[in-house]
């Protein structure tokens, strides 16, 4: 791991001092964030094939610890301390199969590929790992995973989260003389740090509209942005300079002006369509866009015009996007059947846009989708089992609509959260704020069927090999792999320009390339662009 050298400080507040005086204010450094992007974009040259990144964003923290567990297996000593930390939330006492020999309720083993990430930590792991003696497994409502991961189209990321600087050990942590991320345990704050990649200081943009601009040279034919949003605006997907700004739409479709819903349609597909019908809301429609169509001196007046031509223009191309959605030879209704969640129908929207992306003129897409109900403090065994339910089928059920569309392997889906969870449970049988966690990534690109950085003993407090963060033995895991890694590694798959990353992400220099050959890092879950 990339080491922190803090021989240029003092104190603590030294650093704070020198970080003060050099760093010329947020508005200067985005400023200049913008104009170096903007030349690296000019210079950029996008490949015509199309590719998507989907975020999908698990909102309050996800108790990961609990979403991939060591199984109950003779002589483990990671299941061991998988009991012994976790306590009342402990998953299954033991193993058991039904008469087929499906795991029954106590986890679904995974296989690798390899076990490169556990050679770090258990030298005695040996590849291939085959089932049932993989020392991991999913949830036990989150079968889907196991056999995507089983079947190399999805790989685990682990012990990822915000950091400013790497952490060579827990005691280094422990020293406080390396600056750590902002606010750490505050769910605005860290979910902005993932979004945004930058844990030391305020940003103006996400890490997605970073990236978006860079490559939306590819979108010669854009009939709308292709940084869509199914989760209302968020911080990924902010242009540093407005380029590409978010189109948000709800999954059940478009959301027309007030007042002219779809059910009594007076108008046609393109702002001042001349099909107006001959109605009350027809020519009061056909008014108002007249009206929205004039000049005007005044900034503020104009630029309202402005945004509701485009949305009117937006409006009407992804609505007829969707309609043409249907004729793409996959019944979304039925491939999402089992999957009826708002994840679930998030996700099916998605599909939907992606195979209505030749009517939307997208070569490049970055998509947003949001699940909450992971902030469980208290009784977090039978929610998170529901979330876990939820997150999988509607993983399983996408993959699916994907592979029937034929761009499976042109779609890469990752997941992000504020952070994990403590391993110890509070005393309301919940999980409290922690840090560094697991995260998914599935594609019919990503190299599956592997966990990729390191993951972590589940020791804790002093104990050899612990990177326990708390003092109070509480297993808030030190991350290993940055967010600014694990976002780098997707970035050049969709495309990012290798000589340009430090304008993506400002701070990834701090911490081992996550894109070269044989990196520490262990990050390639993807293969560059």
């Amino acid at each position: 791991m990339k080491q922190f050298s803090n021989h240029h400080f003092t104190t603590r507040r030294d650093f704070l001092r020198r970080s003060a005086s050099a760093g010329l204010g947020v508005g200067f450094m985005n400023a200049l964030f913008q104009t170096r992007l903007m030349a690296q974009a000019a210079a950029l040259s996008v490949g015509s094939d199309y590719k998507a990144l989907v975020c999908l964003f698990l909102n309050g923290g996800n108790d990961s610890n609990n979403m991939i567990i060591p199984l109950p297996l003779a002589g483990s000593d990671l299941r061991d301390d998988y009991v012994a930390g976790r306590g009342i939330v402990t998953i299954g006492s033991n193993l058991t199969t039904d008469s087929n020999g499906n795991p029954n309720d106590k986890g679904h083993p995974i296989k690798f590929a390899t076990a490169k990430a556990f050679a770090r930590h258990y030298p005695t792991t040996t590849a291939p790992l085959d089932i049932p003696g993989s020392p991991l497994g999913f949830h036990m409502q989150a079968k889907e995973l196991a056999d995507l991961f089983n079947a190399n189209e999805l790989a685990i990321v682990s012990n990822v989260g915000s950091l400013a600087y790497p952490f060579a050990s827990r005691a280094e942590y422990l020293l406080d003389t390396i600056p750590r991320p902002r606010y750490l345990g505050s769910h605005s704050d860290q979910q902005t740090q993932w979004q945004t990649s930058i844990a030391d200081r305020s940003s103006s943009s996400g890490w997605g509209g970073r990236l978006a601009e860079m490559v939306n040279a590819a979108n010669e034919n854009s009939q709308v942005s292709m940084a869509i949003s199914l989760a209302g605006v968020n911080p990924f997907q902010v242009s540093p300079t407005g380029l590409v700004q978010q189109y948000v739409l709800k999954p059940e479709g478009v959301s027309p002006l007030t007042g002219f819903a779809q059910g009594n349609n007076p108008y046609g597909a393109a702002f001042l369509d001349p099909n107006y019908l001959t109605t009350p809301e027809g020519h009061r429609l056909k008014a108002f866009e007249q009206i929205m169509n004039h000049q005007h001196a005044n900034l503020h007046e104009q630029e309202y015009n402005t945004i509701i031509r485009r949305a009117r223009l937006a409006e009407g191309s992804v609505g007829d996007a969707l309609i043409a959605s249907d004729t793409q030879g996959v019944n979304f209704n039925q491939v999402f059947a089992a999957a009826d969640s708002s994840i679930g129908d998030q996700l099916k929207s998605i599909a939907r846009l992606i195979a209505a992306r030749d009517e939307l003129g997208n070569k490049r897409q970055i998509f947003f989708c949001q699940v909450g109900g992971f902030d469980q403090h208290s009784r977090l065994l039978g929610p998170h089992a529901a979330s876990m339910k939820e997150l999988s089928k509607a993983m399983k059920a996408f993959r699916d609509a994907l592979v029937g569309l034929g761009v499976f392997d042109k779609v890469t889906t990752f997941t992000a959260s504020d952070f994990n969870r403590t391993f110890i449970p509070n005393g309301g049988g919940g999980t409290d704020h922690a840090w560094g966690g697991h995260a998914l990534v599935m594609g019919g690109a990503v190299n599956g069927g592997d966990i990729y950085g390191h993951f972590p003993k589940l020791k804790l407090g002093d104990a050899a090999g612990s990177i326990d963060a708390s003092p109070s033995n509480r297993g808030l895991w030190i991350p290993d792999v940055s967010v600014d890694q694990y976002a780098a590694r997707l970035a050049r798959w969709l495309g990012a320009n290798p000589n340009s990353m430090e304008v993506l992400f400002p701070n990834l220099s701090r911490f081992d390339d996550p894109c070269a050959a044989n990196s520490p890092a262990n990050l390639d879950f993807l293969p560059l662009a």
